[in-house]
């Protein structure tokens, strides 16, 4: 590996162990020096050396788990119209949605990392998915999905899963 990779590479991790929340690609790269598609490259290289660098729509971040911090998945199904009802509860109610799993019939499991760990990023994946009117991946699959969720306290979820009821968004077993 050249030394100005390496370099690089450890401007970007640096960067990226400095922030508690997601920075962005342009951002990256403006602070290197470098094009997006440069940052991107490079995000790739390290994540195959086992950095453990996560990519969502609101940028790159480093993953860390707290020590009190649990982890589960909720089978959910609802329509695209509930989809702000269902993270907005979610988050309301303690919880982190790492992301969300669908499994289709031609391609298998299929993953979108969300990181949704505030009403803010709620806003941000909603605007994004209005503006660039792509489908969710939930309604390749009639409204069925698994969202991955980290929470603290196990009452959190159970406090989560009757709100999203009492909104009419099934939860299932």
């Amino acid at each position: 590996m050249s030394r100005d990779r390496e370099r690089r590479q450890e401007q970007m991790l640096n960067l990226l162990q400095e922030r508690t929340e997601p920075i962005r690609g342009e951002d990256l790269a403006l602070k290197l020096g470098v094009t997006r598609q440069v940052v991107v490259h490079e995000i790739a290289l390290m994540r195959a050396m086992s950095h453990p660098i996560v990519a969502t729509p609101q940028g790159y971040y480093l993953a860390s788990v707290s020590n009190n911090a649990k982890k589960s998945l909720l089978s959910l199904r609802h329509t695209p119209e509930q989809t702000s009802d269902e993270l907005y509860t979610l988050i309301d109610h303690g919880l982190i949605v790492h992301s969300v799993i669908v499994e289709h019939p031609i391609y298998g499991e299929l993953t979108g990392t969300l990181h949704l760990r505030s009403r803010h990023d709620v806003q941000q994946f909603l605007t994004l998915v209005a503006e660039s009117k792509i489908s969710l991946l939930s309604e390749l699959t009639q409204g069925y999905h698994l969202h991955s969720v980290e929470f603290e306290h196990s009452e959190d979820v159970d406090r989560a899963v009757n709100a999203l009821r009492e909104k009419h968004i099934e939860v299932l077993p």
